[in-house]
């Protein structure tokens, strides 16, 4: 059995650290807005390239922080793909903005920076781009366009940990940058948490307020803000796993490497990477033909291939009152028919890359014979 992400292997190597970093902050009592958190806060935002961190008590209130503290709200729309997690629209919404779609690159599955410029109107106001699967999107033509429309631009980072572009840290690109710390990302929490990163002193402090029912002090509320802390706990859990990032970063690296060697004579479209970025490979994501009936053998033979995403936002339910059909954003439609995620963590061995290449082609011998 090899699950898509095995979170068990990693904790037993670090749990004697994270059991007293646990009781520590359980011991310290300093359960909210405690030391552990403005440690985290710091350490974080210096390893990812930025100035300051906001925590937060997950990635989807890091981007509602990020778009309440850059002053967008009702009225107003924001351009973002229609190829993400819900979490990333639904900030949009929350906020009282509109959400408007445009399309990916076909070999990235980042925004296509090409198609932003059609998609602007006098209610535009700022684009969310999403760095996905581990891969930073075209950051420069993001920016570009932004900075001839006067926009805000926000990098959903929340598969991106430590990734860089044009050899720095994606952390100080942008207005904000968003990370997510759900227990199967890169660098996971044991619940929910997330954090806001940013350049400007200002928004730093406008978003920390607004985590924290928008007051400077105690009993002083400078405006209405929400409950979006991070968790003391989780904090100290990540303050244990920040270190060893680096490590785990390069291990993902490693098996990405391995994965493209085993996989070169495969009739598979291996990830793309683009020479200006480091990816991270949060997730390992090939395209293949008949890729519902691969999946389900795999599944079978006890391998958890998955897929992010199966269904394009803008074919689901919560957003038919946008009345998109299914070839408005074409690319995104036709990738999201085709794409598989292999199993991908640090903790994976070679023995195990070797064995699921060996069920992949299996499946793929099988699904020939099926449907030529």
């Amino acid at each position: 059995m090899i699950p898509l992400v095995d979170l068990r292997r990693q904790y037993q190597s670090i749990k004697d650290e994270v059991h007293t970093a646990v009781n520590e902050a359980i011991e310290s009592m300093a359960f909210i807005n405690g030391p552990q958190i403005k440690q985290f806060e710091r350490d974080f935002a210096r390893i990812s390239g930025a100035k300051f961190g906001v925590g937060a008590s997950s990635g989807t209130t890091a981007l509602q922080l990020a778009l309440t503290g850059l002053g967008i709200g009702h009225g107003d729309e924001v351009i973002t793909v229609p190829n993400t997690f819900i979490a990333t629209t639904e900030a949009i919404t929350h906020s009282g903005a509109r959400v408007v779609f445009v399309d990916i690159d076909e070999q990235t599955y980042n925004i296509d920076a090409s198609k932003i410029e059609a998609a602007i109107t006098d209610k535009t106001r700022a684009i969310i781009a999403v760095h996905l699967y581990g891969q930073p999107c075209d950051i420069e033509g993001v920016l570009a366009v932004a900075r001839k429309h006067d926009l805000k631009v926000i990098f959903d980072a929340a598969q991106a940990h430590l990734a860089e572009y044009d050899g720095n840290p994606i952390g100080g690109y942008g207005d904000a940058v968003c990370y997510s710390f759900y227990p199967g990302k890169n660098l996971g929490a044991y619940g929910d948490g997330g954090i806001v990163l940013t350049n400007d002193e200002d928004l730093a402090k406008r978003m920390e307020m607004l985590a924290d029912h928008g007051r400077e002090e105690k009993y002083a509320h400078l405006m209405e803000g929400f409950n979006y802390r991070l968790s003391e706990i989780q904090a100290a859990i990540l303050n244990v796993k920040l270190k060893y990032l680096p490590e785990w970063t390069k291990s993902r690296q490693m098996l990405a490497r391995e994965y493209g060697r085993l996989l070169q004579s495969m009739d598979v479209v291996l990830p793309y990477v683009d020479e200006k970025m480091s990816h991270v490979f949060h997730l390992f994501v090939v395209r293949l033909q008949h890729r519902d009936e691969i999946k389900s053998y795999l599944n079978d033979k006890g391998i958890g291939a998955g897929i992010h995403y199966p269904i394009t936002l803008h074919t689901q339910k919560a957003y038919s009152y946008m009345n998109h059909a299914p070839d408005d954003f074409p690319v995104a439609e036709r990738c999201s028919k085709e794409i598989l995620s292999l199993p991908m963590f640090p903790e994976l061995t070679i023995e195990d890359l070797q064995l699921i290449v060996r069920e992949l082609a299996s499946a793929q011998d099988k699904s020939r014979t099926q449907y030529v």
